[in-house]
C-alpha cells in the first residue's frame, strides 16, 4: 500500500509506515544509537500526520460522522498525550535511562490510537462520507503533510483555524533545524 488515493488510505499508510519503524526498534537492543535515529524518524512521521489529521480529518469527522465532536476531542487528545510523549523523548540520546520507558510509551499511546482509529473511527467515517468527499480529504492530508511540523510542539493550536494558520509557519522553521542538525537523513 503506497501514499494517495482517499483519506482513509493515506492515513492508514502512514500507520503502517510507523509500526515498520517501531519494529526496528525493538529489533535493536537497548541503548544502541541507532535507536535514537528511528524515535527521531518516527516523531518526524508522527507529528506530520497528527497536524495534517488535526487540520482536515478530525473537522470532517465533526462535520459527518454522528457523535463526530465527541470522537475527535478524544482522538486530539491522543495526540496530545502522545506529543508530550515525544517532546519528553526529543532531548534524549538511547543511552539515557528514561530513553527506553518513553519509547515503550510512545508505541502504546501510537498503536492504541491507531486500533481506536482503523476500527472505530475510519468505518464510521466512511459510512458517513462520500467517495468523492474522501479523495478530496485525502489530497488535503498529503498537502498538509508537506508543511506539517516535524518536531513536537504540544502548546501549539490543535483546532482550525489557528491550527491551519500557524502549522506551515512551524512547519519550516522545524525543516531548516532540521537540516541544520542533520536530523532525519538517512543513516
Amino acid at each position: 500500500m503506497g501514499h494517495g488515493g482517499d483519506v482513509i488510505q493515506e492515513l492508514t499508510t502512514d500507520h503502517r509506515e510507523v509500526e515498520e519503524i517501531f519494529a526496528q526498534m525493538e529489533a535493536l537492543p537497548m541503548g544502541n544509537s541507532r535507536r535514537k535515529y528511528l524515535a527521531d524518524q518516527a516523531t518526524i512521521e508522527l507529528v506530520r500526520h497528527s497536524v495534517a489529521e488535526e487540520m482536515h480529518l478530525y473537522p470532517a469527522v465533526r462535520h459527518y460522522v454522528r457523535d463526530g465532536d465527541a470522537i475527535a476531542d478524544r482522538e486530539v487528545q491522543d495526540h496530545a498525550e502522545a506529543e508530550q510523549t515525544m517532546k519528553d523523548l526529543e532531548g534524549l540520546g538511547a543511552d539515557d535511562p528514561r530513553f527506553d520507558e518513553l519509547v515503550g510509551r510512545l508505541m502504546r499511546e501510537i498503536r492504541e490510537h491507531v486500533t481506536d482509529e482503523e476500527q472505530n473511527l475510519f468505518p464510521l467515517l466512511r459510512e458517513a462520507t462520500k467517495p468523492e468527499e474522501l479523495e478530496q480529504l485525502g489530497e488535503k492530508v498529503r498537502s498538509a503533510k508537506k508543511t506539517a511540523p516535524t518536531r513536537p510542539h504540544p502548546a501549539a493550536p490543535d483546532k482550525p483555524p489557528l491550527n491551519k494558520l500557524l502549522a506551515p509557519g512551524a512547519g519550516l522553521v522545524d525543516r531548516i533545524r532540521d537540516a541544520v542538525t542533520g536530523r532525519g537523513r538517512t543513516r
